[in-house]
């Protein structure tokens, strides 16, 4: 009984993640064109494209940014804007902006020819020698990462938010990844690593 019991709640808090609505989202998303672009596909370097990102992902980054807010920088993510941005937001303002932005397709992106070689190997093999777990590993071969695992798109992504997310698990200051498996990559990396990478997931579709 304590099982079935367990059952139905954790298909009950499935059916409560998964409730977003993508024409409340679209609407709730106008705040977000700023940074975001008007359809999710960012204009400017910094900021990142979250048009065609899993909603797991998303709806996770806005509550861990809430988070960041409400225990001082204790917990979640850290970002004064996007702080800033997700305290007002309820849980169904999330999942409704999770559910919008997941809908709309990512606009094409592309990998520069000279990181092309170096970039593939440490993409799809790592650095054994190094302890440097593949990238591939989680994120899969066109980097569009796995809605269930929680494992975010980065193909299509800026180079420059790329790099910015490197070096803040790198140096800690970003530690909201998953039994700190970004945190532990990132701290092998050396700088010309993370120029490379950063460049090569941009063409990965």
């Amino acid at each position: 009984m304590k099982k079935l019991a367990l059952i139905l709640s954790l298909l009950a808090s499935c059916s409560a993640w998964a409730q977003g609505n993508i024409e409340a989202g679209k609407a709730k998303s106008v705040t977000c064109a700023a940074c975001h672009g008007a359809d999710g596909n960012s204009q400017l370097a910094i900021y990142p494209s979250i048009a065609g990102q899993h909603a797991k992902y998303i709806e996770k980054q806005l509550k861990d940014f809430k988070l960041g807010m409400t225990s001082g920088g204790k917990q979640g993510r850290v970002d004064p804007v996007m702080g800033g941005m997700a305290m007002p937001l309820s849980e169904q303002d999330m999942a409704d902006l999770a559910a919008y932005y997941a809908s709309v397709p990512l606009a094409p992106n592309s990998t520069p020819e000279n990181v092309v070689e170096q970039g593939k190997i440490l993409y799809t093999a790592g650095d054994a020698e190094r302890g440097l777990t593949a990238c591939i590993a989680c994120h899969g071969p066109r980097g569009n990462g796995t809605e269930l695992s929680g494992f975010p798109k980065i193909s299509g992504q800026g180079a420059e938010y790329i790099k910015a997310q490197l070096e803040k698990f790198r140096d800690g200051s970003r530690a909201n990844d998953m039994n700190a498996m970004m945190r532990d990559v990132a701290k092998i990396l050396t700088d010309e690593d993370i120029d490379t990478l950063s460049k090569y997931v941009g063409g990965l579709h």
